[in-house]
């Protein structure tokens, strides 16, 4: 990148550069970076678009304009992502929250039998970077918060993001593979975005996505169902009578999944679709 005068040309400059490198939606990258290194908000930035960037705001931009070009995903150069109103850290460590899993919060939080909950337990397992019981900590008044992960590293990114949104006192982590050690009958709500893709479409995913981001979050095995499998097995035990589960699916997983809760007992089985018309959630209730 050449010597920019003003931010302006900075952005401007970075967003060319990412084009003629084939980077999909150059200008918002660049603006992304920009922001970053502001830190401010991408609308807040052309308040300084006349600024004449600092030297080590340069060499930052063309060091995260490198890294971007190499296939490395925006967001774990930028070290943060937005999710459900909260800002959280992003690294290696975890899946990067996606757009369809701000929408599995939403459908927990507007349901009825949550509503009807005084002090729910709500379980999270998988939780990553702690996205999804994060944001439900901070939207309810009371419940208890657990978070479940089988990878150390994931748990030690949502220990860190629980502290940056001050819920370090109301979510509590815990390192395992599924949510079998909690008593029976005692969890409200079993929410979970856990590995669905098989494995053998894992080997073929993007280089951005594969050489990131850790398997371990993407693959479900030789099917991807193998961990609702296990999860629903665990969920007849510690999901109280009436409580729920809502779990994210992959596209093509709701006929079998639907059938899979089914012959465990539970009732009241949903698909629901993303906002792309694709089926991407599915919800049930224990029985009684």
């Amino acid at each position: 990148m050449e010597n920019p005068q003003t931010l302006k040309q900075c952005i401007e400059l970075g967003a060319k550069y990412l084009e003629r490198n084939k980077v999909e939606n150059p200008y918002v990258v660049a603006e992304l970076l920009a922001a970053r290194l502001y830190s401010c908000g991408r609308m807040d930035l052309y308040q300084h678009a006349a600024d004449k960037p600092q030297k080590r705001v340069l060499d930052a931009m063309r060091r995260g304009l490198q890294r971007v070009v190499a296939g490395e995903p925006i967001q774990y150069v930028l070290g943060q992502w937005d999710f459900h109103n909260l800002t959280l850290k992003v690294d290696k460590r975890a899946l990067i929250p996606r757009p369809e899993t701000e929408q599995l919060v939403d459908i927990v939080l507007k349901s009825s039998h949550l509503a009807g909950c005084e002090k729910p337990l709500v379980v999270d397992v998988g939780t990553g970077t702690g996205c999804i019981i994060l944001s439900l900590a901070k939207a309810l008044d009371k419940g208890v918060f657990v978070g479940i992960d089988i990878s150390q590293d994931a748990l030690s990114l949502a220990q860190e993001n629980a502290a940056l949104v001050g819920l370090e006192g109301r979510v509590h982590f815990a390192h395992g593979d599924g949510c079998g050690e909690f008593d029976p009958g005692s969890v409200d709500v079993l929410v979970s975005n856990p590995p669905y893709i098989p494995s053998k479409v894992v080997d073929g995913l993007e280089p951005k996505i594969l050489e990131h981001e850790p398997r371990l979050a993407l693959d479900g095995g030789a099917d991807g169902l193998y961990i609702y499998r296990s999860l629903i097995f665990d969920a007849v035990m510690v999901v109280k009578p009436g409580g729920c589960i809502y779990f994210e699916i992959g596209d093509e997983q709701g006929s079998v999944i639907t059938v899979l809760l089914e012959e465990f007992g539970f009732t009241d089985v949903e698909i629901k679709k993303d906002y792309a018309g694709k089926d991407r959630f599915a919800i049930a209730v224990q029985s009684a």
